[in-house]
């Protein structure tokens, strides 16, 4: 019972006696007896089940509860349910009572982040090849679809971005999505593993169905490997519950409801160990590699990089040397450093030799990395 609102009560009910007295004090005490009485019953409910209508058999429905099982049950009066739709049923009996007006499983955006990026083309350095890729694959569909139409061919579904670590493959999903004015969902595939059977497949259809509602939309997987690495047959509950989410986002991606005006791109560092399911084309029709950037892409990421920073006599052509393997967030980390070097000399202007001291620094960081996931093989 709710104290406070006991005490606010009775203390409302001891001034309006003093303020007047000529009041039916009876009243005033079964109005108040009647509200805790009241109170008390809502305690003495049972709690309802949110259940899920799995087919409609006649007057009555299958639904499935919440640990998983299946029953047939009746419907009280007259409301009105469909496949898919979520209710709620009494304990005892598993009656259905009451609809759910468009109730979730999940709170999808909980899941996900939804913006609308603001990521241009020219911030991105190198990658003239993969921009012009991703572009006409995912940009082009959004923008001209009569082009298509007129050709008589259907536009790509999807795009699997693959490289290494930090070379831009989330900067480019994004820059095309702020090109082509586009939703931009984004989720890591680990999330896509639920601790239920079936919540991981439920959400892959709630993600999907949020993006045609937000239509023209690109929803963008990060580490697409954690849930279509290659199956096995190990026979484990959690082995098989990831196969039942991959096996619901290659029906989304390529089954019989229209992706319309939504685009999908996935991004990996492990190609080798995806399935092949998911590598035909149908499903992600084109594979960009994004490679580590060349000495022209690195001196480009330089510059975008340094634009804002206030610079004197920094030559970034005499540093390409020092940063060959240097992916760009590690060219982005030695220009963040390299001001760091100037604040701790309450110097304004960023030095070249700032520079060359913050190469060293996230060299000697990355050569530390290497070393240490070497001891493991």
């Amino acid at each position: 019972m709710n104290i406070m609102k006991v005490r606010k009560d009775s203390k409302d009910f001891y001034k309006d006696v003093q303020n007047d007295p000529s009041q039916n004090e009876t009243q005033l005490l079964k109005n108040s007896l009647n509200y805790m009485k009241a109170e008390l019953n809502k305690f003495k409910e049972l709690p309802l089940l949110v259940s899920e209508v799995k087919k409609v058999v006649g007057s009555k429905v299958i639904i499935k509860v919440p640990n998983g099982s299946n029953f047939l049950v009746n419907v009280s009066g007259d409301i009105k349910v469909v496949v898919g739709d979520s209710v709620l049923v009494e304990q005892r009996s598993l009656t259905v009572v009451q609809k759910l007006e468009d109730s979730k499983s999940f709170d999808v955006e909980s899941f996900v982040i939804v913006e609308k990026p603001k990521v241009l083309w020219e911030e991105i350095g190198g990658l003239e090849d993969q921009i012009r890729e991703l572009r006409e694959v995912i940009e082009l569909p959004l923008l001209k679809p009569e082009l298509f139409r007129n050709v008589g061919i259907d536009p790509p579904k999807g795009v699997l971005l693959h490289g290494p670590p930090g070379t831009g493959k989330t900067m480019v999903a994004k820059a095309v999505a702020t090109s082509s004015n586009s939703t931009f969902i984004e989720f890591v595939g680990s999330e896509l593993v639920q601790k239920f059977i079936g919540e991981g497949a439920k959400l892959v259809k709630d993600i999907f169905k949020l993006a045609r509602e937000r239509a023209p939309s690109i929803i963008f997987i990060d580490e697409v490997d954690a849930i279509a690495s290659e199956r096995v047959d190990v026979g484990t509950s959690g082995e098989r519950e990831v196969q039942r989410t991959f096996m619901q986002l290659l029906t989304e991606i390529d089954g019989f409801n229209s992706l319309d005006n939504v685009k999908v791109i996935a991004a990996t560092n492990r190609f080798d160990i995806l399935d092949q399911a998911i590598l035909r084309p149908g499903r992600f029709d084109r594979l960009i590699e994004v490679p580590m950037p060349e000495n022209k892409s690195r001196l480009n990421i330089f510059k975008i990089h340094s634009k804002r920073m206030n610079l004197s006599d920094v030559e970034f052509e005499n540093l390409l040397e020092k940063t060959e393997g240097f992916s760009g967030a590690d060219i982005k980390a030695v220009c963040t450093e390299a001001g760091y070097f100037a604040i701790r000399e309450n110097r304004n202007k960023v030095f070249h030799e700032d520079f060359v001291n913050a190469v060293e620094k996230v060299n000697g960081s990355n050569g530390e990395d290497q070393e240490y996931l070497g001891m493991f093989g």
